[in-house]
Order: C-alpha cells, then sequence, then structure tokens
C-alpha cells in the first residue's frame, strides 16, 4: 500500500499570499524572476476569478504566475 502523496498535499495546500510568496521564491533558479507580494496583489487583482475562496495554492497559481511575471515585467518597462 502506499503512503499519502506529500508533494502533491503540499502543492494542492491553501496558503496565504506571504506562504506562497516564500515558497514560490524557494528553489527558484537565479535567472527567473522573483515575486514580491506587490506583483502577487496585482496578478491577483488581475486573475480574481482563480481566488474565489481567497487562498493561493501551488498547484493551481505556481506556473500560471511563473508565466504572467515575465510578461508584466516588460509591460511595465515600456
Amino acid at each position: 500500500m502506499r503512503g499519502p502523496d506529500l508533494d502533491r498535499e503540499r502543492s494542492e495546500q491553501k496558503r496565504s499570499a506571504s506562504e506562497f510568496l516564500t515558497l514560490y521564491n524557494q528553489g527558484l533558479p537565479l535567472e527567473f524572476p522573483r515575486a514580491t507580494a506587490a506583483f502577487l496583489a496585482e496578478y491577483k487583482r488581475q486573475y480574481a476569478d482563480q481566488f474565489k475562496d481567497g487562498f493561493w495554492s501551488l498547484d493551481l497559481h505556481r506556473k500560471k504566475f511563473m508565466d504572467w511575471l515575465p510578461g508584466h515585467l516588460k509591460s511595465r518597462e515600456s
């Protein structure tokens, strides 16, 4: 019998923005832009439909935020 899938449980756990911020930046390669509280707030405003329960999760938001951030940074430079 298999034990619990701890990675999956960790990934699906509901988190506050500050918890997500810490976990998002952990182990991120140096060439990737870092998340900040301000960027998380902007993302949450832009994609409010993803936050019906008000929480962040690595499973639902990490990849989407990672894809959004570089384009957002470029648009701010223009």
